[in-house]
């Protein structure tokens, strides 16, 4: 038989074989003990232990309960056990022994591994052994997209059977769970366990994936689902519900299409000239698809070049070398190569990528990559004599001026990163509309003061403008998310509200009558206009300068369970630097391994 090899035809697991912490140590929550500890220890006792030690002192406790026992393969597995039940595999199919949440697995090393690389491996490898049976199949469009779906008629489920009975000893794979409460992971190289499966209408084959350093898994979340649709009368009935219809005529041709059209459903820059069969019933667009291009853009600026901060004190007046030491603030822990990592890994679907910088650019970048565009302050801004400018709020107020830029667009800042696979549709409609993700934090009310941080002085401005023209009082500020805008929208913001666009742009340096435009003042005023609504994601901000940050690093790397993260140090000082380099950069590089193509080679 030949199929791909997952080798090189390509929600992460909770833990990969040797979860790293933010030290570069074990992960403290990564060991076994730890996770018995909390379940025996009484939640009062926990409690007490909590009061008396620092979060630093609990952590290094935990490391050293879990140094010598994370990720390493229990002593009956090592022994005769694994040799029997897995040297063979092993050895023919180029696979590693792994061990996820403390049980041994079978799994292949993947140099671009991401969630449209598993699932064209899995799909791969399953449509080409039903090829090689001579078993005919259709890929559907299914409900959750993050898998992959083959349908096969009932009728020759015996072949079907036999045809993943001898993949699955080829290329080891697991059987999914059964069912949305079960977590049981099933050998599907151990013929006496497809008995299980006898009379099931589906299943779902998978398997484990992992980077060169072991830092992440993928798993069950983008395996293969199987689907035996039954003959009624000259048509063919699915067993389930999907996404587009409950039955297919028996007769009709299938039709060729390319294999990304159902493992990277929403746009890819991975070339692949593998196709797949289906129904072109599969094909349609639906109202809910989004089929506009969305761009990323990021603000960036590298604090500490000598020409940038000689610029800077210039129009400060101070000296340059007490500018050098304040450069602490805009301390750079290489947050943009891995926040485009993130994009990369979890966001294939991006279009274009533009960095707005003061004619900057990082010394890794490789601009010469297609899909990534440095677009400078002065290409943007309209009056040029407000240049140079060091002000955020200023720069954002031109962001909708970028030659090229899509309609509809995600703005991050490079201390944001998306933390697992997202769709477009986390944040827009099919029809424009921008969704926006409110912050359970405030703005205070009242005008603003002398003792407001900037960030509260331009909500306020925001505040009164969207009083005096809807008549409604915001107070909740935005969270440190990607923010989903519309280039009209921000166009017509720039008309509605010229005097204090003009004003915002102006100002060199941050300012009280600055307005914050994409982060705030946009998503109010789009919402009243009804062209934006409030969504919902999975969260957390991290401020790194805490003494709990390690042990926040550490449980996020652990459970990988959110949508987006944002990494913000807003109390360290030059002094810290060291300390925070050194939970942070190890972080980075487990949670996010792969390189991206915008990367130059080391």
């Amino acid at each position: 038989m030949t199929v791909p090899s997952l080798k090189q035809e390509t929600a992460p697991a909770k833990a990969a074989a040797a979860p790293v912490g933010g030290t570069g140590r074990p992960n403290a929550e990564g060991s076994a003990l730890v996770g018995v500890y909390r379940k025996v220890m009484p939640t009062r006792l926990r409690r007490v232990v909590a009061a008396r030690y620092s979060p630093e002192t609990r952590r290094r406790i935990k490391q050293s309960i879990g140094s010598g026992g994370v990720g390493q393969m229990p002593g009956k597995v090592r022994g005769a056990s694994l040799a029997t039940l897995r040297r063979s595999l092993v050895a023919s199919s180029g696979a590693q022994v792994i061990s996820v949440a403390g049980r041994p697995r079978i799994a292949f090393v993947d140099d671009g591994l991401s969630p449209e690389s598993a699932r064209r491996a899995g799909l791969g490898a399953v449509t080409a052994a039903l090829d090689t049976a001579g078993v005919d199949y259709f890929c559907v469009r299914n409900q959750d997209r993050r898998a992959t779906t083959v349908a096969v008629a009932a009728a020759d489920r015996a072949r079907v059977v036999t045809a993943l009975q001898e993949l699955s000893r080829t290329l080891p794979a697991y059987f999914g769970p059964r069912g949305p409460e079960s977590r049981r992971i099933v050998p599907a190289y151990q013929p006496a366990n497809w008995r299980r499966f006898g009379r099931a209408r589906t299943l779902r084959l998978f398997w484990y994936r992992t980077d060169p350093g072991r830092h992440v898994v993928l798993g069950p979340e983008h395996g293969c689902d199987i689907e035996f649709w039954a003959a009624e009368g000259d048509r063919l009935v699915a067993p389930r519900r999907n996404s587009i219809t409950e039955s297919v005529p028996a007769g009709r041709l299938s039709v060729e299409v390319p294999v990304t059209t159902f493992t990277a459903p929403w746009g890819t820059h991975t070339p692949t000239a593998m196709t797949v069969r289906t129904r072109p019933e599969f094909t349609a667009t639906l109202p809910r698809d989004i089929s506009f291009p969305i761009d990323v853009v990021y603000t960036w600026v590298d604090g500490a070049d000598p020409q940038w901060l000689r610029r800077r004190s210039r129009f400060t007046g101070a000296d340059y070398h007490a500018e050098a030491a304040n450069a602490a603030r805009y301390a750079n822990h290489d947050e943009l190569r891995y926040s485009l990592r993130s994009l990369a890994t979890y966001a294939p679907w991006v279009r274009t990528i533009y960095l707005v910088t003061d004619d900057q650019t990082p010394e890794w970048l490789d601009t010469t990559q297609p899909g990534i565009k440095v677009v400078s302050h002065r290409e943007i801004f309209a009056d040029q004599s407000a240049l140079p400018t060091f002000n955020s709020h200023a720069i954002e107020s031109q962001l909708h001026h970028i030659e090229g830029l899509a309609e509809h667009f995600l703005y991050f800042n490079d201390d944001v990163f998306l933390g697992r696979e997202m769709a477009p549709g986390g944040f827009f409609l099919a029809n424009g509309l921008t969704q926006f993700f409110p912050s359970p934090a405030l703005v205070p009310l009242g005008p603003p003061s002398t003792d407001d941080v900037p960030v509260s002085i331009a909500g306020k401005n925001n505040r009164a403008l969207i009083q005096e023209r809807f008549g409604t009082t915001p107070v909740q500020k935005m969270r440190h998310v990607p923010h989903a805008l519309s280039r009209a929208v921000l166009a017509e913001i720039e008309d509605e509200f010229a005097e204090q666009h003009r004003a915002t742009a102006a100002n060199r340096f941050r300012s009280p009558q600055d307005i914050a435009i994409p982060s705030s003042l946009y998503h109010y005023y789009a919402f009243h206009t009804g062209r934006a609504l409030a969504g919902d994601l999975e969260y957390v901000y991290i401020d790194v300068s805490l003494p709990n940050a390690g042990h926040r690093l550490d449980r996020l790397l652990l459970a990988r369970d959110r949508d987006v993260f944002c990494l913000n140090d807003t109390l360290s000082t030059e002094e810290d630097f060291d300390t925070s380099t050194r939970l942070l950069k190890p972080f980075l590089d487990s949670y996010f391994p792969i390189p991206s193509r915008f990367e130059r080679p080391a």
